[in-house]
């Protein structure tokens, strides 16, 4: 009955338009109503302990990062790189994107940053160059879901304090996925661009190419800092998130200087106003996070799926198959907030490695970013590239299908993420 009650009212309120933070905090409400726990004050009281959190102060200062990287400077470098070294190969473009896709992913660990990103500089130099623009578009859009999976990940933040996960270990363990899903990319993109004839751009001379990674070399440093920052236990996500703020701040307006006062300005009422809605969705779920708990719904669900959990590749079937159908109607960070509580208890007693599932976890609502009627990364690419909706979905598809049997080939072998982790850990 609660489950029902859980599932039957977030819906219905989903269904009649109400944003996402607050059909959250309804549907916590109704469950207190339906077990006789109705109080404003414990509704006011969750609302602000979810925020009064330091893991999460992570989030507004990579936010804050990502864009500084896009307006200072930082992420065009990354991308003339990736060209130099790539463009001149056939359907070069096309792995400039997956390339600079997975560097930008290591910067700002957010998709609609790097889709942006992407989309603004990448999608009219491939449609001049005689690319599909709903093909060039899929693939740039696809490419850009790599942000939640590669750390520093917001994604994984969310997952991590909604969750109790360590952080910093499902970081390491989202490292060899992120590039498997690239590589799934570069795959299909070869099989793809064969369809189409265009003539690849000029190579880069050795000193061209030495120019552009001499050029970009600040902004590569700051992966380099992160991961071995937490690799060694040097910082912890938050303050490798302050770090982030800091010196793409820093590269930005004294080494590049392509930030300026004003600019910041508006780069800072930017990352503030996406920063608030994330953070007001972390804070409306964690009313019917509390409930989940007191009603005991993860004991439930197991009760529900009790005839999978002897054998543990079929229940993270079961499971990822789930994670997929919510993923269509739902963005990446509320389906974290509502079924990662659910989900990791469930998952822990069939005696499954929760971080190993946190890692399934993200890339699964990863893919939900590209998936319809939501999609919001497919949003990005269609505002930026002026395109319609179905046709870039449709250019989206062979990479869609690409990602979701590299997610498949992970059920099926998981120490395809525990090993690298393992030893990436170590």
């Amino acid at each position: 009955m609660t489950v029902a009650l859980f599932t039957g009212s977030l819906l219905l309120v989903i269904a009649i338009g109400a944003p996402i933070a607050y059909a959250l905090i309804i549907t916590g409400a109704a469950l207190m109503w339906q077990m006789g726990l109705f109080d404003g004050q414990i509704i006011a009281q969750n609302l602000l302990n979810a925020v009064d959190s330091f893991p999460m102060i992570a989030i507004p200062l990579f936010i804050l990062a990502g864009e500084v990287m896009n307006t200072g400077g930082l992420s065009r470098r990354i991308i003339a790189l990736a060209q130099s070294l790539l463009g001149h190969r056939r359907g070069g473009l096309g792995y400039v994107v997956i390339f600079a896709g997975v560097l930008l992913s290591s910067l700002s660990g957010s998709a609609l940053a790097d889709a942006a990103s992407l989309s603004a500089l990448l999608l009219p130099m491939m449609v001049a160059a005689g690319h599909s623009k709903e093909r060039a578009g899929g693939l740039i859009a696809s490419a850009s879901i790599i942000g939640p999976i590669i750390p520093p990940s917001i994604g994984f933040i969310v997952f991590g304090v909604a969750t109790n996960l360590s952080i910093s270990k499902l970081f390491m363990a989202g490292i060899a996925p992120g590039l498997m899903i690239a590589l799934a990319l570069a795959i299909t993109w070869f099989f793809v661009s064969r369809s189409e004839n265009v003539a690849p751009t000029p190579r880069a001379s050795w000193s061209e190419r030495g120019r552009a990674l001499v050029d970009s070399f600040w902004a590569l440093m700051l992966p380099v800092i992160i991961i071995v920052g937490l690799r060694f236990g040097i910082v912890t996500p938050t303050e490798a998130a302050a770090v982030a703020a800091a010196y793409s701040l820093f590269v930005a307006m004294f080494i590049y200087r392509e930030l300026s006062l004003d600019d910041l300005k508006e780069v800072t009422f930017r990352a503030g106003k996406t920063a608030a809605g994330v953070m007001f969705l972390v804070a409306a779920a964690a009313i019917p996070a509390w409930m989940i708990t007191i009603a005991d719904i993860p004991g439930q669900v197991i009760g529900m799926v009790q005839p999978f959990m002897d054998n543990p590749k079929l229940l993270v079937f079961v499971l990822m198959a789930l994670i997929i159908v919510v993923g269509t109607a739902m963005d990446l960070t509320p389906t974290i907030l509502l079924l990662g509580p659910i989900l990791v208890p469930v998952v822990t007693a069939a005696g499954i490695d929760p971080i190993y599932f946190g890692v399934l976890f993200m890339i699964n609502c990863a893919i939900g970013l590209i998936t319809p009627p939501v999609g919001t990364v497919l949003n990005v690419v269609c505002a930026v590239g002026k395109m319609e909706y179905e046709a870039l979905f449709r250019g989206t598809l062979p990479f869609f299908l690409a990602q979701v049997a590299v997610l498949f080939l992970l059920v099926l072998f998981p120490e395809l993420v525990t090993v690298p982790a393992a030893w990436i850990s170590h």
